[in-house]
């Protein structure tokens, strides 16, 4: 087991990592619209989509994946009245490769973001 720490993406704000490798699979952590620095992205979901997705593609570099190596994502929102927004930006990270994919509204997301992404992706 191999864990993924780079500087590339924001520091875990609590006692996990930013992602672990076993047995030739990454697992990632949560991402939320937090800049590599810690600065919380504030705009509107859109913005804060961007956002995570540099924090994820940073994270799936130091794990030795990709974005083309992604097998299954988890998509965390706010507001399912974003669903339409988010799925924009998401389709700009996988356009051709179309991972398998859950989407749920939730209560409340760490730091009152509005999206989180988490990913599973082969190294």
């Amino acid at each position: 087991m191999k864990v993924v720490s780079t500087k590339a993406a924001p520091q875990a704000i609590g006692p996990y990592s930013q992602g672990i490798v076993v047995n030739g699979m990454f697992y990632s952590s949560g991402q939320i619209p937090l800049k590599a620095d810690g600065t919380l992205v504030t705009g509107d979901v859109q913005e804060q989509t961007h956002q995570v997705f540099r924090n994820l593609q940073a994270v799936l570099e130091e794990a030795g994946a990709s974005f083309e190596t992604v097998v299954k994502t988890t998509v965390f929102l706010k507001d399912m009245n974003d669903f339409d927004d988010v799925n924009g930006i998401y389709s700009q990270y996988f356009s051709e490769h179309k991972p398998a994919r859950s989407c749920v509204q939730v209560a409340k997301l760490p730091k009152d973001v509005a999206v989180e992404i988490e990913v599973i992706a082969l190294v």
